[in-house]
């Protein structure tokens, strides 16, 4: 599990393609420390498992369930991701609950800056709009997120000096894809609704 507060603004070093997946290598000084094979890593917000470690890089694999499902994809050598390592059991809780399951992807529609925060408008898939609701979480690209403003097939929210320094969104342009990940406890209130509804009939 993780919590959306993102560690360090790391890199990608090398893609290699495996034909039906990806091989990833990532250069990530603190998410490394101490990292071993078999870790989970979240980068823009997806849960990957460490195949290999060196140094300050980590190597994983992307399956293609993952390739077309989030924006991993679409990343290059040199492009710049969000790494979080697991939140550690008894640790606060800072963001909200992340799986590290990416749910689709929306684009950056619009920035709107302002002199201490900044506006990002940002699609949103027909199937998710149910769960985003305004003053909610959202994960964005592995970002813990309070949503501003809900709609019909955008959210916003309203970015902080810190964020946009210390994230991917910092350099996100208008239609530049982002992983989204809406709240798990949404998905388990619709499921317990459906069950019980559907029990009653």
């Amino acid at each position: 599990m993780f919590t959306g507060i993102v560690e360090e603004l790391g890199e990608v070093t090398a893609v290699e393609n495996l034909g039906d997946a990806s091989r990833f290598r990532l250069r990530g000084p603190v998410v490394t420390d101490g990292a071993k094979h078999g870790d989970s890593i979240a980068v823009n917000g997806v849960c990957l498992t460490v195949v290999e470690h060196e140094g300050d890089e980590f190597t994983a694999d992307v399956m293609a369930e993952t390739l077309n499902r989030s924006s991993l994809g679409a990343l290059g050598v040199g492009s710049r991701v969000n790494l979080e390592r697991p939140t550690a059991v008894g640790a606060r809780l800072g963001g909200h609950i992340v799986q590290g399951h990416v749910d689709g992807t929306g684009a950056v529609l619009a920035r709107t800056p302002s002199e201490n925060w900044e506006i990002i408008k940002i699609s949103l898939p027909a199937g998710l709009a149910r769960y985003v609701v305004e003053k909610g979480s959202i994960t964005v690209d592995g970002i813990s997120l309070t949503v501003v403003d809900a709609g019909l097939d955008h959210f916003t929210v309203s970015l902080i000096p810190t964020t946009l320094a210390l994230t991917t969104l910092g350099l996100k342009q208008p239609g530049d894809p982002v992983n989204l990940e809406v709240d798990i406890v949404a998905k388990y209130v619709e499921r317990l609704l459906t069950t019980t509804q559907g029990a009653a009939r």
